[in-house]
């Protein structure tokens, strides 16, 4: 029987997550970042139980992640058996920044929905 030294989710972690999907992030990218904002990579595997995400969720996860620029996916070979090699994911660049990079976003939301509010203002008198 294998055994595996996985992270396992706390409350911060789930308090992140929580976070991320209230700022408008899918369940599936936001708890993939929690886990990886903990740990220097993490195997798709290490995602799946962790996490609690099935293999093509974090798959999409991963997918849409890379697409933001925020991680990199390199491809390790097996240590035992056949089959594909292990997806292996790390952070690109660095919590800190996908934070700022989410308030600059909620910052322009905000305008974007003040400036109507000023319009509808000035239409309605």
């Amino acid at each position: 029987m294998k055994t595996f030294d996985i992270k396992q989710f706390d409350e911060k972690d789930e308090e992140i997550a929580d976070a991320l999907i209230s700022l408008g992030m899918s369940r599936n990218v936001s708890m993939t970042l929690a886990y990886m904002q903990n740990t220097k990579s993490a195997t798709s595997i290490e995602l799946e139980r962790s996490a609690r995400l099935r293999q093509p969720e974090v798959s999409i996860a991963a997918k849409q992640l890379i697409e933001l620029g925020w991680i990199n996916e390199r491809e390790e070979k097996r240590k035992q058996g056949k089959g594909r090699p292990n997806k292996v994911y790390s952070l690109k660049v660095g919590f800190k920044d996908i934070i700022t990079y989410l308030e600059k976003e909620q910052k322009k939301v905000f305008e974007e929905e003040q400036a109507k509010i000023e319009r509808l203002k000035e239409l309605g008198k």
